[in-house]
């Protein structure tokens, strides 16, 4: 069966694996040796920029029309300031770009050898990504180091990148360098890309090419779960997410198990390949919004899997609003036997929670 999006999928996955490769050199030379500076945030700020160059200068050689929607821009990279940090950026990106091509890839794509970039042609590819999203037309979504803290903790973190078409997503690929790659060995392997084509299903496969050209892939179906046996995957960052109200929703749902919490989009990837059963999101304030790639990605996956993925209140995400999700509220993701039963659980605690502020008034 012939894939409708398919070079884009095959460009997609070699621009998420080159951007893994460049945030793990960055976590090994900067985090774990921190050689940069004694700013914790720096190496992200590094990362960041060095993978949305890279990502952006494979997209711009592929598919030149396409803009992008991504989380960085490169003013803080120019002007003479900036220029130890921009001299690293260069650094870093084109030892990306210039490692010798691996199996799947093409040097049109703007890879290999002879395609190092000038700092100027970098700082351009970032800012690409400042395209303001809308209803039509083609455009990509990438969050270069989606999950910082988990980043800088050595744990779990992301390369988030997205095909939308007049606000639909059609392809979504996830590398993440730190996932194990089986999840009953969580000491073993780590490095995983996970890969969702609409109408064409979820797989996880090597973050290794070689590993991935010798066929060692895997189609992902989200399981069905007894009551007893779900658990919510949920942020680590309280700051992220309302993690009270989980509670009150899990003790509704009769969930007895602890959560599972870790940063990133990981927890769409461990969703699908069932670890959990529900991934709730609720925001922690009324005037939050949530970027639309922060979960494009991940909504392809959830539903590729089998699953459901909705906000809060069971209404879909739109991905046609611009940058964010507009009043989209929370997100809900779990499997179509549960996802219902979730939604219901939301709603019961909203009632409770509402009923306990008047009380408390």
């Amino acid at each position: 069966m012939s894939l409708t999006y398919s070079t884009e999928r095959q460009v997609a996955i070699a621009a998420v694996r080159r951007a893994c490769a460049l945030t793990s050199s960055v976590f090994n030379k900067l985090v774990r040796n921190e050689t940069l500076t004694k700013d914790d945030k720096s190496p992200v700020t590094v990362g960041d920029f060095s993978a949305q160059a890279v990502v952006n200068i494979i997209l711009g050689r592929t598919f030149p029309k396409d803009p992008i929607v991504g989380e960085e821009d490169s003013a803080d990279l120019r002007g003479d300031s900036s220029a130890s940090l921009r001299e690293r950026v260069v650094e870093l990106a084109n030892e990306a770009l210039t490692a010798p091509l691996q199996t799947g890839e093409k040097e049109q794509w703007g890879l290999g050898p002879s395609n190092a970039r000038t700092a100027e042609e970098l700082m351009d590819a970032v800012d690409r990504g400042n395209y303001p999203g809308g209803r039509t037309g083609r455009m990509w979504t990438l969050d270069p180091i989606d999950g910082t803290k988990g980043f800088l903790r050595g744990e779990q973190y992301a390369v988030c990148l997205a095909l939308l078409v007049d606000a639909r997503v059609q392809l979504g690929v996830i590398g993440c360098p730190n996932l194990p790659v089986d999840p009953a060995n969580p000491s073993g392997a780590r490095g995983c890309i996970f890969v969702a084509e609409r109408g064409h299903g979820a797989y996880q496969i090597p973050v290794s090419a070689s590993e991935a050209a010798a066929g060692a892939e895997r189609r992902l179906v989200i399981p069905s779960f007894a009551p007893d046996q779900l658990s919510l995957l949920e942020s680590v960052e309280k700051a992220h997410s309302k993690l009270s109200f989980n509670e009150r929703v899990a003790h509704l749902l009769g969930v007895t198990r602890p959560p599972t919490r870790m940063d990133s989009q990981a927890k769409y990837c461990a969703l699908v390949r069932g670890e959990g059963g529900v991934y709730l999101r609720m925001p922690t304030g009324t005037g939050y919004k949530e970027k639309i790639w922060d979960h494009a990605p991940g909504s392809v996956l959830v539903e590729e899997a089998g699953g459901v993925i909705t906000d809060s209140r069971g209404e879909p995400l739109d991905f046609g609003l611009g940058r964010t999700l507009g009043e989209n509220y929370g997100v809900v993701a779990a499997g179509r036997d549960v996802h219902s039963r979730v939604i219901e659980a939301v709603k019961r605690a909203k009632e409770e929670e509402a009923k306990g502020d008047a009380q408390g008034q």
